[in-house]
């Protein structure tokens, strides 16, 4: 299948787990890949299995941790994508565990510039032009702790929630900007390397596997990395 042919996609944080999966998805569907992440073997690796697929990608390695380092990434991506960018993948994100008495501000800094303040000049860069065009795919990576509160993950859950409002306020302005229809879609990942090998569900109790947390995360079914499309 080749219907992303002409197309050219940001995926941040694609060096690894999901963001590497849906790398090489969307390369396999005739996507340009700009591969973006701060392993410069892991994101060789990456695209050799690309090209080694017959796909098409590049990369770049940056520290995305401030506007700056945003504005630099939009800039090499659109010159990389022959002047347009029509995927974006926000998966880039770090995790700060911990009760809130322990956390520091640099911690806290850290956590909202990679997983808010990043995302957010990134769309903001890239978004107007999608709509422009008629056409565009904004994905945003969160965690099913943006919707409940659960110990030690205040400011992970609280980062992706901030996120997750975004994605809805992004879709308001981009159905006023354009004739195109605006569609958001909720999904589920468990099976994916950027999770513990165990986590706990409020009011529930302790899991050994994502198997037997099913029944207690939304939609109730697991995914693999792969599926993400």
């Amino acid at each position: 299948m080749t219907d992303l042919e002409g197309k050219t996609a940001l995926v941040t944080g694609s060096t690894s787990g999901i963001g590497r999966a849906t790398a090489i998805g969307l390369a396999a569907r005739g996507a340009h890949v700009l591969v973006v992440g701060r392993n410069e073997q892991r994101a060789k690796d990456v695209v050799a299995e690309i090209e080694g697929s017959g796909g098409s990608a590049t990369f770049r390695l940056t520290t995305l941790d401030d506007l700056e380092s945003a504005r630099e990434l939009v800039e090499w991506a659109t010159e990389a994508g022959d002047g347009h960018v029509d995927i974006l993948i926000n998966n880039a994100g770090v995790a700060l565990l911990g009760p809130s008495s322990a956390a520091t501000e640099a911690e806290f800094d850290e956590t909202f510039a990679l997983n808010v303040k990043v995302p957010f000049f990134l769309v903001a860069s890239l978004a107007p032009a999608m709509a422009e065009r008629g056409w565009g795919s904004i994905v945003n990576l969160s965690t099913m702790v943006a919707s409940f509160g659960q110990a030690g993950m205040a400011l992970y859950g609280a980062s992706r929630a901030a996120l997750e409002l975004l994605t809805k306020a992004w879709a308001a302005e981009c159905s006023e900007a354009s004739d195109a229809p605006t569609r958001i879609e909720n999904h589920t990942y468990l099976d994916a390397p950027v999770f513990a090998s165990h986590f706990t569900v409020p009011a529930v109790g302790y899991f050994e596997s994502a198997r037997e947390a099913r029944p207690f995360v939304p939609g109730e079914r697991n995914m693999d990395s792969k599926e993400v499309r």
